[in-house]
């Protein structure tokens, strides 16, 4: 194909597709930019379809670290495993691909956005989605539909439409929706950090949630239709595929099937444990496997696989849309039977156990001080960023009985663990001088244990006294749907999830939502139907809420806790506090086994450590010393110029060493005019001393006047 570029304005965005440059050998390829960002996107499929009835699609989102003319840090310059936001972005781009797909397709697909330069005021998720879905209309697949994914949020009651990133830091929330023409495919949403005067957070209303999306699904379909118009006639002729769905006598296998076995599939379906019930169920297909052996169908694996598949989700759909009832015999709207047990690790700061019928989980969390922060980058930023609330979320093998080592974290455990962290974020008081850790394991799994982390993790929290807004709970709902009947389920369960045509997670507060994440099967959500799940998810939520209530007040302090102490002192005797080249501080730490953080110009000091008994001691060790100090501090005649060395050079002004080894503060707005930078350790420099207060003694250069 010849080079072509197309300017496309939607939503906000002035985007500019360059096609038929580069990456030519791939099924299709686009250079993607807008303002200083760019992006290529490309897709690749394999000539042989798998035999399996899934979907192959791998997406791949990649940073390089050139596009924002940085090094790699660490060890190896060079680029190396993903970041945790390449991750969550690729899991991201696949959520909203993979729907465009046509049922049956089975050819393994790698799509790969490469960001080659970037522009720290455009959303990389927002460009790379629409720069994949280019590559893909371009490309020989079988792919006709557009998607389009808009970033809402909102600051002084002005709503933003993909604002800048600069804009968002300063939003109540972060809505993301993904639609393709009128359907909405999929929906993240998250509230932010409320002001510290604030006694609640940013919680959305279910209400505003709706409006919200039906004020842009609009502008959504006319930018999906913009696309399509652009690219479609240009898209390359499409491959002759076989779909996996085109088995031969399939139906004929199902009714085959239905006639035999529907009873004990029935038996295996009706209120069982997960356990039992895959059981059963690999038995039956085990059974079913046999009496074909002599059929056409025996060399077909997939095609029994399939029709075994569409019996069972046949039986569990109908069952919900025309009994109403549940596999596990619960209403559609039931809860199932929840179970809380808080500080049940003696060693910990602060632990949960919180148990949903077969999904459990057990959070801890651990407190450290600013020092254990994790430190991160962006690659649009130039400067590093700390993380002082992380949530690390593992889901162990045998967590759903199987029989495999655990290894590093996938994409699903990051992008759970990400999910309850912006469910709970908005809740905690933010303190600089903190650093909390939760770490959720979930010890079983039947549904929504991402949920289940948000409901253990905001008990963590309280039961290692960490100061919250309030208790944030969350559920897992899911819909089934044909034609104009449906159902929406409450807590579903793995079979559900599995045979149902939503997840939908919902996480808040009595007050509103914090977080929500959905994808949607069916393609496409009627706005009351959802309108409908929510209200369901907040009478869910109330009554997981009631217990969580009634769990705290049964929290008994952890032993483990640590002790913390904050008083202050005389700015002018930390150095005293911390002595020469440190040696006094160190002494403190080591007699005391105590933490000590100073604040220089406050004078503020933090002791942390593990016995209350020695954190008290180290407390009056240290007043002592400033005490001490205080009576030696000698008088100085006021008005009168003194030498003295300058010991230390801060941001805010120098330390001089005084006449009677006093160190005095010569503040910068008593340096008549003269730069920091101008001054070095060691300089013996003239100082006029104006006051003295007691401990204070306010210095000023020679020739300084007051105003």
């Amino acid at each position: 194909m010849q080079e072509k570029i197309i300017d496309i304005e939607v939503n906000g965005l002035k985007e500019e597709y360059s096609i038929g440059k580069v990456a030519r050998q791939s099924n299709g390829s686009v250079l993607y930019s807008q303002g200083k960002c760019v992006i290529l996107a490309t897709v690749v499929m394999e000539e042989k379809a798998v035999n399996e009835p899934f979907l192959p699609l791998t997406v791949q989102y990649i940073e390089k670290a050139y596009a924002a003319a940085k090094i790699p840090g660490g060890f190896i310059k060079r680029e190396s495993k993903p970041s945790d936001f390449e991750t969550l972005t690729s899991r991201i781009i696949d959520r909203s691909l993979r729907p465009l797909f046509p049922e049956g397709f089975a050819y393994p697909v790698v799509i790969t956005i490469m960001v080659l330069s970037a522009d720290s005021e455009v959303d990389l998720q927002v460009a790379s989605l629409h720069a994949g879905n280019s590559a893909l209309l371009l490309s020989d697949l079988p792919i006709k539909r557009a998607i389009s994914a808009v970033r809402i949020g909102r600051c002084d009651g002005k709503l933003l439409i993909n604002p800048s990133l600069s804009q968002m830091q300063e939003s109540e929330f972060d809505l993301f929706l993904v639609g393709s023409g009128e359907e909405i495919l999929m929906i993240e949403m998250a509230t932010n950090f409320a002001q510290e005067s604030d006694s609640k957070g940013n919680e959305l209303l279910e209400d505003e949630f709706i409006e919200l999306i039906d004020s842009i699904k609009g502008e959504i379909s006319k930018a999906c239709k913009e696309y399509e118009e652009a690219f479609l006639p240009l898209k390359k002729e499409i491959k002759s595929i076989e779909s996996s769905k085109d088995i031969k006598d399939l139906d004929k296998l199902i009714e085959l099937i239905k006639d035999k076995f529907s009873s004990k599939i029935d038996m295996a379906l009706e209120g069982l444990s997960k356990s039992e019930r895959g059981d059963i169920l690999d038995n039956i297909r085990q059974e079913i496997k046999d009496s074909l052996e002599d059929s056409d169908f025996a060399e077909d694996p997939l095609a029994i696989y399939q029709a075994i598949e569409s019996v069972k989700r046949q039986k569990v759909r109908g069952q919900i849309l025309e009994q109403r009832r549940r596999a596990d015999g619960r209403e559609l709207n039931e809860v199932r039977p929840i179970t809380i047990e808080t500080n049940i690790l003696p060693s910990v700061h602060g632990s949960c156990l919180f148990t949903r019928g077969e999904t459990q989980a057990l959070a801890t969390v651990t407190l450290g001080d600013g020092k254990d922060a994790q430190m991160y980058e962006l690659l649009t930023e130039r400067s590093p960023r700390t993380e002082q609330f992380m949530v690390h979320y593992n889901f162990p093998p045998f967590s759903v009985g199987e029989a495999r080592p655990i290894g590093a974290p996938s994409r699903r455990e990051l992008g759970h663990g990400n999910l309850a962290k912006r469910a709970l974020t908005p809740m905690l008081i933010q303190d600089n001088s903190q650093t909390i850790r939760l770490v959720s394991e979930i010890l079983e799994s039947n549904g929504s244990s991402s949920m289940a982390t948000v409901c253990a993790g905001s008990l963590a929290l309280l039961a290692s006294q960490v100061p919250i807004r309030d208790l944030v709970a969350g559920v897992a709902m899911g819909l089934v749907k044909e034609g104009d009947n449906y159902a929406i389920l409450t807590d579903i369960m793995g079979l559900e999830d599995h045979d149902g045509d939503m997840d939908f997670k919902v996480a808040g507060t009595k007050n509103g939502m914090t977080a929500m994440q959905m994808d949607i099967k069916l393609g496409g959500l009627d706005l009351e139907i959802l309108k409908e799940a929510l209200y369901q998810a907040k009478e869910a939520r109330l009554h997981i809420l009631s217990l969580m209530e009634e769990a705290k007040e049964q929290i008994v302090p952890s032993t483990a806790l640590p002790v913390s102490e904050q008083f202050t002192i005389d700015p002018s005797k930390i150095v005293h506090i911390i002595g020469k080249a440190g040696s006094t501080i160190r002494e403190i730490i080591e007699r005391f086994g105590v933490k000590i953080d100073l604040d220089r110009q406050s004078g503020g000091v933090k002791l942390t450590g593990d016995d209350y008994q020695k954190v008290q001691e180290a407390r009056e060790h240290i007043e002592t010393i400033a005490s001490k100090e205080e009576a030696s501090i000698p008088q100085y005649e006021i008005g009168k110029s003194y030498k003295g060395e300058i010991k230390r050079v801060m941001e805010y002004g120098l330390f001089v060493e005084m006449p009677g080894e006093y160190d005095a503060l010569l503040h910068i707005s008593k340096m008549a005019g003269r730069p920091i930078r101008s001054f070095k350790e060691g300089d013996i420099i003239e100082v006029k001393v104006l006051a003295q207060n007691g401990r204070k003694v306010e210095l000023a250069l020679p020739e300084y006047q007051e105003a």
